[in-house]
């Protein structure tokens, strides 16, 4: 039998609960049709990219799928009708990988050890980044009382 990897975005007013349930429904008619379930992930409340139906986030749900075609014909069309769910996208692949998805291992990620990446530039907030300046620290003020210096040198020669 083909194999399917299927990423269905649940609306955002349901309940984790409510999801798992769509995704059990979903096992339940594989499985009734001789398919199996090789891959399930809950991916979480993401953001969206753009708004889906007047939705900003979505649940995502990965399933790894071993059906017939004609089955997931009826699931796409079943999951259509369902006004929790947001979209769907079937593609078949050569293998489904037993690894966690890119997204999974990717959200396990410490983003806390970046190491050290050396110290702040100087720069003109107060926030660690340099101090205050009085005005007679600014560079048109500098540039002004040194032309005049520069002139008298001039003339004294």
């Amino acid at each position: 039998m083909p194999l399917y990897e299927t990423v269905l975005i649940a609306r955002n007013d349901i309940s984790q609960q409510q999801v798992d349930a769509i995704i059990d429904g979903i096992i339940a008619q594989v499985e009734a049709d001789g398919g199996s379930v090789k891959k399930r992930e809950y991916w979480g409340l993401r953001t969206l990219a753009y708004r889906i139906k007047k939705n900003r986030k979505g649940h995502y749900v990965l399933l790894g799928l071993e059906m017939k075609a004609e089955m997931l014909k009826e699931i796409e069309r079943q999951l259509a009708i369902n006004e929790d769910v947001l979209r769907l996208l079937a593609l078949r692949v050569d293998e489904i990988d037993e690894a966690p998805s890119p997204v999974l291992s990717r959200k396990g990620d410490d983003r806390g050890d970046r190491g050290f990446r050396g110290p702040k530039p100087a720069g003109r907030f107060e926030s660690g980044r340099g101090g205050r300046r009085s005005s007679e620290d600014r560079e048109e003020y500098r540039a002004r009382d040194e032309k005049p210096a520069d002139a008298a040198s001039t003339e004294a020669e």
